[in-house]
């Protein structure tokens, strides 16, 4: 990924440029937020990662700038000093994807960079508001799911499950890429939601390895969708 650093401590971003270099990432350094803001294509980067305490214009409003004034979604991360709740809540309602506190870990860094990486691209678009998986078909303007032509009755959260989960075939998701996604991540409910909403469409859909369907449990993490071969039997 292209990852943008404004840190202006530079044995920091000398330190975090060699890190992401290593992973196989392609990182930029600037020095303040004025620098970065120069560039007329921030939207080039996949993250940014952003020091609060920058001379200049600091990192809140930095962000601010990014999200409001130009209007970029590019997903940004927080590494600093400040780590008070208040400091945490002020960052995430500014705008910013994920935080850290200094002084950055690298594997914690690796670990939330390839979180924010799979959220990158869980988070890419669907082209069309159709999709046709197997015997299913979900037609996202209508909100309507059929099953070998038959209508199936859901309620609005159970279809917009469905529809994230079948956008998304094959991949672990997590419980929290499911309360962000499904009921929104300021969502005041807790992960036995999710668990109670997928008994249901497993059970609604007859989403079994008898029906070429496996919707897998991760321990401790979340669910994957997968079709599967039916086997046969004698």
């Amino acid at each position: 990924m292209h990852i943008a650093v404004v840190e202006d401590d530079k044995d920091q971003s000398e330190v975090l440029s060699i890190w992401l270099e290593a992973a196989g990432h392609i990182p930029s350094i600037f020095d303040t937020g004025e620098a970065l803001l120069e560039k007329d294509n921030i939207d080039e980067f996949d993250i940014l990662i952003l020091d609060w305490d920058l001379p200049g214009i600091d990192g809140i409003e930095l962000l601010r700038i990014i999200r409001e004034d130009k209007g970029l979604n590019t997903t940004v991360l927080f590494a600093t000093r400040h780590e008070s709740t208040s400091d945490v809540v002020t960052v995430l309602e500014a705008g910013a994807d994920d935080y850290m506190v200094k002084p950055v870990d690298r594997r914690e860094l690796m670990a939330r960079l390839n979180m924010l990486k799979r959220r990158i691209a869980i988070a890419e678009p669907a082209p069309t508001y159709i999709i046709t998986a197997g015997e299913f078909s979900l037609d996202d303007k209508t909100h309507r799911l059929t099953r070998s032509g038959e209508i199936l009755d859901l309620t609005p959260k159970e279809y917009e499950l469905v529809s994230f989960l079948f956008r998304n075939i094959d991949q672990v998701l997590s419980r929290a890429d499911l309360l962000s996604h499904v009921w929104g991540c300021d969502a005041d409910i807790n992960t036995r939601t999710v668990d109670t909403h997928i008994s249901r469409i497993r059970k609604k859909l007859e989403l079994t390895p008898e029906n070429g369907w496996k919707l897998e449990s991760i321990y401790h993490y979340g669910y994957r969708l997968e079709q599967i071969e039916t086997t046969e039997t004698a």
